[in-house]
């Protein structure tokens, strides 16, 4: 809680913004998510959760730098370091996400991440992996992005973990476009590794709190696409790995 000692008007000041976001998205996706299926209610969605993380974004006054061409449709591969992995990303481009089981039950960002349409993974079932396999194809198939963090999990970003081959099936395809990601934090006022990057036994609502302490977050993400992903899922996922690393080594340590 040392933000909220250090900080206590920003932070609160910024707890009564973030709930009067919530409070004005919910009415937001109920007007505009609230009717509809199939392709449309989730592109509806994508839609609203673009908006939902413009508006958080704001809260916690990210600067955004790209590089690259941004995708709008097909699978985007990315290392993950925080939550605001998903604000970065929502922001420049409607995307579905997949994220573990654990996110349901994230405080408010859960709820978020629900509504939005966010494919949630139980890795301790391996065969809820092929339903989550059927339905990203599915929302390949009706031209949506689809996000996946193949790490499995978070960490400090001084590497990129190895990735995992589970949810690389549909990027097998060649009738997809397939993309890579590496995403990076500086702080003018602190320790990205520490206190942008939610990892290890951090918990959530100490980690949110300090976070808003801090006066901005420089967010970085690098683009790169990739053709001829070939069948194998274990040497796909080894490559986009050291496409993704390959992409860090080029990645500043800030906006370009």
């Amino acid at each position: 809680m040392k933000g909220l000692r250090h900080y206590p008007f920003r932070v609160v000041g910024r707890l009564i913004w973030f709930g009067g976001v919530v409070l004005f998205s919910l009415l937001d996706f109920l007007f505009r998510c609230g009717f509809g299926r199939g392709a449309w209610r989730r592109r509806s969605r994508t839609l609203w959760l673009q908006r939902v993380a413009r508006r958080v974004a704001r809260i916690f006054q990210m600067e955004m730098h790209s590089a690259g061409e941004i995708p709008v449709r097909g699978l985007l591969v990315s290392n993950h370091l925080s939550y605001l992995d998903i604000l970065l990303l929502a922001s420049l481009a409607p995307a579905v996400f997949v994220a573990k089981r654990e996110v349901k039950s994230w405080p408010v960002m859960g709820w978020l991440a629900r509504l939005g349409g966010t494919v949630f993974i139980d890795r301790q079932r391996r065969l809820h992996v092929g339903e989550v396999n059927d339905e990203i194809q599915d929302a390949l198939e009706n031209g949506a992005l689809v996000v996946v963090f193949p790490e499995g999990t978070s960490s400090d970003g001084q590497t990129v973990l190895p990735f995992k081959s589970s949810l690389l099936k549909p990027a097998t395809q060649p009738s997809y476009p397939l993309t890579v990601a590496c995403i990076e934090y500086t702080l003018a006022d602190g320790d990205a590794g520490t206190d942008v990057c939610y990892w290890g036994d951090a918990m959530f609502f100490p980690h949110l709190l300090n976070l808003l302490s801090k006066q901005s977050v420089c967010a970085f993400v690098r683009f790169a696409p990739v053709s001829s992903p070939g069948p194998d899922r274990k040497l796909l996922a080894d490559r986009l790995h050291g496409e993704v690393l390959r992409l860090k080594k080029r990645s500043p340590r800030g906006p370009a």
